[in-house]
């Protein structure tokens, strides 16, 4: 098949769930839009992990699915949470091709179910059976393994760096918002949904101290409102006068409003999370805190970035043996660049 395929076929890439993965998506939304520029090609996401595609150039329509979790009770939603439920949502658009960003059993399930003929997917959890085309899930980073979708199904891969987008509007808002001045603007990570990804807040809260103090930064976060409580412990551990210095937009700004608070900054730090991917979208650098996940399969994208990991991966909390000098002296690394520079 040549390529780029002018045909106006209809293409459906599933990637719900999680927001690194869903933001590691987009060089395969690119490539993908190259090989069809004349498709209409539509992103499965989950609601929170699809706001981050929300400004994305390649993709037509974001369809959502919120899948119950196991054990979890059936509940209400604008959106399918069933398995039968998307099915019809997906069989009533009468797509021709679909391309599977996921890796277990029922995301191959998923589109069989909604009658699309041609399936091209990892070989993964038994499923290859229910694919025309597969490759299996290889040990390389998430974006290459992404692209290794197209790769099977022969389309060409041209181009892998990462990139992201912002509202105008919210640009404008974010930048009136900003204080005034030319300090270091440093985002901060601090939580993730997995415990034994985290930190310490008192750490975190010794290093925002040091970052205001010592290098005359200002600190940003932007974080779920549900870990608003795991925030204020930091807030508490930290100097009084040092609260002003640690601007919180978590009920400010969406996921894909932060965009506009991410293309602003001069480094991020922090726990591996979706955050960071973002922050690596926009090509900041970043120090990467990294646990029981592997750093080759996941550090940031097409950025600089430092990993700091303990030699010791052993227990609930590994990242507990990380002390607060060494992501200082990571830290440093950046943001004796930046100072000179100014």
């Amino acid at each position: 098949m040549p390529y780029p395929d002018h045909r106006p076929l209809r293409i459906l890439v599933i990637r719900y769930r999680f927001i690194g993965d869903t933001i590691l998506a987009i060089p395969f939304l690119r490539n993908l839009r190259q090989a069809f520029p004349a498709a209409k090609i539509d992103v499965l996401a989950e609601p929170v992990s699809g706001d981050t595609l929300a400004l994305c150039p390649y993709k037509d329509e974001l369809l959502f699915y919120a899948p119950r979790l196991k054990g979890e009770k059936k509940r209400n939603s604008r959106f399918p949470t069933s398995l039968l439920g998307a099915a019809r949502l997906l069989r009533a658009r009468n797509y021709d091709r679909c391309y599977i960003l996921r890796r277990s059993f029922s995301s191959a399930i998923l589109p069989l179910l909604a009658g699309i003929p041609h399936r091209v997917g990892f070989a993964t959890e038994g499923r290859g059976w229910l694919l025309q085309r597969s490759t299996p899930y290889a040990d390389k980073h998430e974006v290459e393994c992404f692209l290794d979708v197209l790769r099977a199904d022969g389309i060409p891969v041209t181009d892998s760096s990462n990139e992201n987008w912002t509202d105008p509007a919210t640009d404008q808002r974010v930048a009136a918002a900003l204080p005034a001045g030319n300090r270091p603007r440093v985002f901060v990570c601090a939580k993730s949904i997995v415990l034994s990804k985290d930190w310490a807040p008192e750490r975190f809260a010794q290093l925002i101290a040091w970052l205001v103090n010592e290098r005359g930064c200002e600190v940003h976060l932007c974080d779920s409102p549900a870990y608003a409580g795991y925030y204020e412990e930091i807030r508490a551990a930290l100097p009084a006068p040092l609260a002003r210095d640690w601007i919180d937009w978590s009920r400010e700004l969406s996921i894909s409003g932060s965009n506009s608070l991410f293309r602003r900054m001069d480094l991020a730090i922090g726990i591996d999370t979706g955050l960071l991917h973002i922050a690596a979208s926009f090509h900041v650098p970043i120090v990467a805190l990294f646990g029981p996940l592997e750093p080759w399969r996941w550090h940031p994208w097409d950025t600089q970035h430092t990993i700091l990991r303990p030699a010791d991966l052993g227990g609930p909390r590994p990242l507990l043996r990380l002390g607060v000098a060494e992501v200082q002296a990571a830290a440093d690394q950046y943001l004796s660049t930046l100072n000179s520079g100014r």
